[in-house]
């Protein structure tokens, strides 16, 4: 009995005669399906190379510093403005509530930050409120009023000092003065006017005394030269301003004042302080450095950079204290 004869073939089952010369052929059956392997299971991790640990290291200290410096750039030059204009604003509404209440001070001791006169000059486009006190921390507000001399206005020499580049940088443009320029200072016990009569720098011969009943007003910045003259300024600018009339300046002041409160003066006070804000930022390093070995870097980063600009904040403002008072 032939294939074709058997029940048990049907014909779907066969395979159609192939031309001469070939063989017959079968369908394949398919192939049956391996059972999936187990999952493996995982190894522990084990402690990081030391090639990790430094890479770690490297990568974690560079951006720290990076985003330090980066910081302390924007915050010197940009941030350090708006940090100045809010402080004015305040300083006006104090200063002007203290005018119109007749408690403005008049010398010849006034604390440290606080105001004690209005400065506009009209050609520059410059309203300052004036508080007391010339060192740097001082100066982050405003100019400040050097404090062994009289007020703006009163019988006498007044000096006032100002930045030139950073925190608002309000005497920036002072050296544009000329000769018969107004500047107007408003003080507790008035309005006094005065016209500006020369320009000097270190060396310049200084200014004739000082008539009696008279009162001159002395502005004083720093410039600079080349690229990095805005930033680091070597030369210190002097304005000499007068008016025909003064009010009264009480006795009392004090002989002499810290060399930190003196033009390009730097206040090192501030060290200890300076120390630990930078010990502060080690300590983060090092924080997230460990904390990079157990979780992801976006997590550590999103924990971290908060506290790094804060810290950042204060270590620049102590930095801004060991600069010189004029920048």
């Amino acid at each position: 009995m032939t294939a074709l004869d058997d029940p048990q073939v049907r014909a779907g089952d066969v395979t159609p005669a192939s031309p001469p010369g070939r063989g017959l052929r079968l369908r394949r059956s398919s192939p049956q399906r391996r059972a999936p392997r187990p999952p493996r299971t995982p190894r522990p991790a084990g402690p990081p190379s030391r090639v990790e640990t430094a890479g770690s290291v490297v990568s974690t200290s560079t951006t720290m510093v990076a985003l330090v410096t980066l910081w302390m750039a924007l915050q010197m030059l940009v941030l350090g403005g708006v940090a100045q204009e809010r402080s004015q604003s305040l300083l006006y509404r104090e200063f002007r509530a203290q005018v119109a209440a007749a408690t403005a001070p008049v010398g010849p001791v006034t604390d440290p930050g606080a105001p004690v006169a209005l400065l506009e000059i009209p050609r520059l486009g410059i309203q300052q409120v004036v508080v007391e006190g010339t060192a740097s921390g001082d100066l982050l507000a405003g100019p400040g009023h050097l404090r062994n001399t009289v007020l703006p206005g009163q019988a006498g020499t007044s000096v006032v000092l100002g930045r030139a580049a950073t925190y608002g940088s309000p005497f920036a443009d002072v050296d544009r003065l000329e000769p018969g320029d107004r500047i107007e200072v408003t003080v507790g016990q008035g309005r006094v006017v005065f016209t500006v009569q020369a320009l000097r720098r270190s060396g310049d011969p200084l200014p004739q005394p000082l008539a009696s009943g008279r009162s001159r007003l002395t502005l004083v910045t720093a410039e600079g030269s080349g690229r990095l003259g805005a930033i680091a300024p070597g030369e210190v600018v002097y304005v000499d301003a007068e008016a025909s009339s003064a009010f009264p300046a009480p006795s009392g002041l004090p002989p002499t004042v810290p060399e930190s409160e003196k033009p390009m003066g730097i206040d090192t006070g501030v060290l200890p302080l300076l120390a630990l804000d930078l010990a502060l930022l080690l300590a983060l390093t090092l924080g997230v450095i460990a904390a990079r070995q157990r979780w992801s870097l976006v997590h550590v980063w999103v924990v971290a950079t908060p506290l790094a600009i804060a810290l950042a904040w204060v270590t620049t403002d102590g930095v801004m204290r060991l600069l010189p008072n004029l920048t």
